[in-house]
């Protein structure tokens, strides 16, 4: 028998290692969520055109703050912004006046077209309320502002022959048809526009003049 066999003898360190958790049947690590989409074209040009505007208002002199800013700043805005324009707007006394393709250049200033003035409103009009402006006090809606587009769209019409016509909504006209107890037949025409807003009309007709579209509906 080992004389030191008496005292207790020291182990040695554990050399297991910690198991993992078991991971549940079918679950898979968690992903990182996708980024955002990135925004629209609409929502890119709107926020270029406000900046652009903050901009205008930090170098106005004296600088105008958004608070202070009222439809006259507005239409300053757009005066200004006619410099950087690539549209022909023909003068009264100019020989191209009033017309569409003229044969030769002149000298002419180049300006915004109403089109885009117009689109460019709405889009900062739509921007002062996402940041917090109430509509009531919204200088790009003011009716000021509404006025000098009116009068920029007539006065571009007249200078480049270009007339801007308003567009129609398009209307597809549906007719059904109801014959009355007494044997009178009465069609009735749905006319219903792209927007879904429906009118109705009433025109009498006899029941042989029908057209072969139609659905006849006898009572009992």
């Amino acid at each position: 028998m080992d004389s030191s066999s008496g005292g207790s003898q020291p182990q040695p360190p554990s050399t297991t290692e910690p198991t993992a958790p078991p991971q549940s049947q079918g679950s898979s690590p968690a992903l990182p969520p996708p980024p955002p989409p990135p925004p629209s074209r609409y929502e890119s040009q709107k926020r270029r055109d406000w900046n652009t505007f903050f901009q205008y208002l930090h170098n106005h002199k004296p600088p105008l703050t958004l608070a202070r800013c009222s439809g006259a700043h507005v239409i300053e805005f757009l005066k200004y912004l006619d410099q950087f324009g690539k549209t022909k707007v023909h003068m009264s006394g100019c020989p191209h006046f009033g017309h569409p393709n003229p044969p030769a250049p002149c000298a002419c200033p180049l300006k915004q077209a109403w089109g885009s003035l117009d689109a460019l409103i709405g889009r900062l009009r739509a921007a002062y309320e996402e940041n917090g402006g109430r509509p009531e006090s919204n200088p790009f809606g003011a009716k000021a502002v509404m006025i000098y587009l009116k009068e920029v769209k007539e006065g571009q019409a007249k200078a480049r022959g270009v007339p801007y016509e308003k567009k129609k909504r398009k209307r597809s006209t549906t007719r059904v048809s109801k014959v009355s107890d007494s044997g009178a037949a009465t069609s009735i025409v749905l006319q219903v526009s792209a927007n879904n807003d429906s009118n109705v009309g009433v025109d009498a007709a006899s029941s042989a003049s029908l057209p072969s579209s139609t659905t006849t509906t006898t009572t009992a």
